[in-house]
């Protein structure tokens, strides 16, 4: 089993920034570095959506069109971390968010999504306001 663990979730005023965090552990098969990750959302009322996705090498990377040019996602091989850096944040951005790996992507020769999310975080709050 792999235990994903979000953390960097808050409050704060339309325009801020937050970085949220993802820390992988427990059984990593094949290493944390082999890992296809992504974050995902899901405010009040809605369904869960995409927001960003890392393929297990790091160097593809694909974004919702709502959070392009505003969100970062990387990961920390070193650190089996996934990192959300979220700038000039809205307040349709509130919404609780969600990491969730795909273990076996680069097994799979997988590089582009959709990946297959077997593992998934408790969620982290994030709340803009107006």
């Amino acid at each position: 089993q792999v235990q994903l663990v979000e953390s960097g979730g808050g409050l704060v005023q339309a325009g801020g920034s937050l970085r949220l965090s993802c820390v992988a552990s427990g059984r990593t098969f094949g290493g944390f570095s082999t890992f296809a990750m992504g974050w995902f959302r899901q405010a009040p009322g809605k369904e869960r959506e995409s927001v960003a996705e890392i393929s297990w090498a790091g160097g593809a990377t694909y974004y919702a069109d709502s959070v392009k040019g505003r969100f970062t996602i990387s990961k920390d091989n070193a650190k089996n971390t996934l990192y959300l850096q979220m700038n000039t944040l809205k307040p349709e951005d509130t919404a609780v968010y969600y990491c969730a790996a795909d273990p076996f992507a680069q097994a799979r020769g997988v590089i582009i999504p959709p990946y297959d999310y077997d593992y998934w975080g408790q969620g982290t709050q994030v709340t803009v306001s107006s």
